[in-house]
């Protein structure tokens, strides 16, 4: 059971079904397919043309499904080197060339990446997944998230959405967002931030 390979699929689009490995769940939790699902319902066609920034890379099974949906880019950060190393390969088994994959720390990456973006007519659409004390010294990863949050200065964001703890309750505003809805899948909980 050790050496076996986890897998998941992505749900729709052009890539419909294609196999993407998942990293070790010692170190990141795949996003459950009807979260993934519910995640994509909300979005629907606004998917089109923007850009997805997955904060909390894992195996960027959200991103890959931005994708092959018809998302113009998607940016992956991760910083564990096996998760790293598995999402680089997700990236090249779905469409490389609209990947661009960042190894390092999210509280440092993403604001570099957001204000790389900062005067692009694009709009952005954020998914943040921090892990669930999964890792050493992650304790306070949530608070740090919305610090980040609070900081964002674009005014390009379509939308950012959080995958939490369903027990964390996030904050109504975050800086420049605000959120506008709420949905419970178990353990874990969507909420959505749009700007003000």
């Amino acid at each position: 059971m050790k050496n076996q390979k986890l897998h998941t699929h992505i749900i729709a689009g052009k890539y419909r079904g294609k196999r993407l490995e998942l990293p070790s769940l010692d170190v990141t939790r795949s996003s459950k397919a009807r979260l993934k699902e519910s995640f994509f319902n909300v979005l629907q066609f606004d998917i089109i043309d923007k850009i997805f920034i997955e904060a909390f890379g894992g195996s960027g099974s959200i991103g890959l499904e931005a994708i092959s949906r018809d998302a113009k880019r998607a940016y992956f950060i991760e910083k564990d080197k096996n998760s790293y190393n598995i999402l680089v390969k997700n990236c090249k088994a779905i469409e490389a060339q609209k990947c661009q994959t960042f190894f390092g720390d999210t509280f440092k990456e993403l604001p570099t990446i957001l204000n790389s973006l900062k005067n692009s007519t694009d709009e952005l659409v954020v998914y943040i997944d921090p892990p669930f004390d999964y890792r050493e010294g992650m304790s306070d990863v949530y608070e740090h998230s919305f610090k980040m949050v609070e900081q964002i200065e674009n005014d390009n964001i379509f939308l950012i959405c959080f995958e939490h703890e369903s027990s964390i309750e996030v904050p109504q505003t975050l800086g420049l967002f605000e959120q506008y809805k709420s949905k419970r899948f178990g353990k874990s909980t969507l909420t959505y931030y749009q700007q003000k």
